[in-house]
């Protein structure tokens, strides 16, 4: 498997895929990579002839610092991983900072029509200025035809869809489902990080999610959102942050249902220090 550090080496590797009228699938990660990654690895896979795998963190995108520098490495597993997928169609990108920014790590401002300001951004300031520019930022050095994102970050796929939009990228962003663990808890990297107790706490906020999916059936979103918050108060280990009933095109909650409009339920828990977030299609 092939591993740049590099993107004027990774651009050279890649012209002579292209020359040959191969198609190009990325896959942008942060590493730490579990089975949700290689879901969508695989699913990259099956629509290209070859995928390039970027694993970065990128320091633009987080608003603690802190949480920047505990953010889990782990290039020699990711790589291993990814060979237990392909060895040959699958090539690593795994950059420095200095290759990405060249000196100046510093975000982009970008106007997102207002999703940005909805949920995540309200609580990350900055945040989706961070995944803009990193994004944009590889789709220009590895110019894929397709790029693969899983729905967990539902609000970071709509801000992709809009990136590409807005600056008329020629990249296709397809949208993958949640992947789970057994439990139910969504897969993140940062699941590593959770004490055992609050493992165990976690598969609560999906479980809280399908409760609030069949409510959303016959009660107003304000009611759902109400039982939704009582369910965490009452909860000894798990702190909630938010919970919002959102139109997905536009990100906004809920005023009044529409049959004509398709809504999500978004969530953002704490478990002890671990920020987890998951969100479920309500219709």
């Amino acid at each position: 498997m092939e591993v740049y550090t590099e993107k004027d080496k990774l651009r050279k590797a890649l012209n002579v895929f292209k020359l040959k009228k191969n198609s190009i699938g990325m896959v942008p990660t942060m590493g730490a990579l579990h089975e949700g990654h290689l879901q969508l690895v695989i699913k990259a896979l099956e629509n290209n002839d070859k995928v390039v795998v970027s694993i970065f963190v990128n320091p633009t995108q987080f608003n603690n610092k802190e949480d920047l520098v505990k953010y889990p490495r782990t290039l020699e597993k990711d790589v291993a991983l990814l060979k237990t997928v392909d060895k040959d169609a699958i090539i690593v990108y795994a950059p420095t900072v200095e290759d990405i920014y060249e000196s100046n790590t510093i975000a982009e401002k970008f106007d997102f029509d207002g999703l940005e300001f909805e949920m995540e951004g309200a609580f990350r300031d900055g945040h989706f200025d961070g995944v803009g520019t990193i994004v944009k930022r590889f789709f220009e050095i590895v110019k894929p035809d397709d790029a693969y994102f899983g729905e967990k970050d539902f609000q970071q796929l709509q801000i992709i869809k809009k990136l590409v939009e807005k600056y008329k990228l020629p990249v296709k962003i397809t949208g993958c489902k949640i992947h789970r663990e057994s439990n139910g808890l969504a897969m993140s990297s940062r699941n590593t990080r959770l004490k055992p107790e609050y493992k165990d706490a976690a598969p609560f906020i999906y479980k809280t999610l399908k409760a609030a999916k069949i409510k959303f059936g016959t009660k107003s979103a304000n009611k759902v959102t109400e039982w939704v918050e009582n369910q965490f108060k009452n909860h000894d280990l798990l702190e909630l942050e938010y919970f919002k009933i959102a139109d997905i095109k536009t990100l906004k909650p809920i005023t009044r249902k529409s049959s004509k409009k398709m809504y999500r339920a978004f969530v953002a828990v704490y478990a002890d220090d671990i920020r987890l977030i998951d969100n479920i299609a309500l219709n």
